[in-house]
């Protein structure tokens, strides 16, 4: 643990961003870890499946940091998750220019209303625009919407129902946007990235290249971890 503390210190006296990457579960958070160097400042977190527990544990962590004197610059949600066809293929790397809550809100007889229309809250996170060129330069990534759901899409028309209200959307997970909640109450910027393990729509386990998808994860973060470590807020 002090080990650990001095390398904080260490990190910040460099003047490196210490980076909090919050992956869903432990082989995600394997993938990732594959690919950073203990001594990077980029620390991986297992924060759960879900909005909810996603954004507990990345507060829980921003926090702890915090109180120890070695706040984190910046939040990382990353994982695998569903791809919108044709234009994120299984086995891309999609970095997230809007993280959205896409089923967070209530049902009408006219349609669905987000939650903001109801005079609550936010859909939206927006991670800062030039860390996201610099990331999908890195690591040849996508750029687009990151939809966040709490029921994984199991059908042609509910995919084309989100496509529709989310035209810039190019794939969905179930943790980005309680990650950047988090993340957002602490102050601190995020960014998000999926390597995508099977089409959004109907659901086919067959089509699934989760270790594929993991194989990306790990190549792409290897290429972005130089970007996250020598990134400065201040340079957006």
């Amino acid at each position: 643990m002090e080990l650990q503390a001095q390398e904080g210190r260490l990190i910040a006296a460099a003047g490196l961003c210490r980076v909090l990457v919050a992956t869903a579960v432990p082989v995600e958070r394997d993938a990732v870890a594959q690919a950073c160097l203990s001594d990077s400042g980029i620390e991986v977190i297992s924060a759960g499946v879900g909005p909810a527990l996603a954004a507990a544990s990345t507060a829980s962590a921003l926090t702890a940091a915090a109180l120890k004197g070695e706040p984190y610059g910046l939040v990382v949600s990353a994982g695998i998750g569903g791809g919108f066809q044709p234009e994120a293929p299984v086995g891309s790397l999609v970095v997230a220019d809007g993280i959205v809550a896409a089923d967070l809100g209530a049902e009408t007889a006219e349609g669905f209303v987000p939650v903001t229309e109801l005079g609550f809250g936010a859909v939206r996170h927006e991670p800062p625009a030039d860390l996201v060129r610099r990331a999908a330069e890195a690591t040849g990534a996508r750029t687009g919407a990151v939809l966040t759901v709490s029921t994984v899409t199991g059908t042609a028309a509910r995919a084309a129902a989100l496509r529709e209200r989310h035209p810039t959307a190019l794939a969905e997970a179930m943790e980005g946007f309680g990650v950047a909640e988090a993340a957002a109450a602490h102050g601190v910027p995020v960014l998000e990235i999926r390597a995508i393990s099977n089409p959004v729509g109907p659901r086919d386990r067959a089509a699934w290249r989760i270790g594929d998808a993991l194989a990306a994860l790990t190549e792409g973060f290897g290429k972005l971890a130089p970007v996250l470590e020598g990134w400065n807020r201040h340079d957006s």
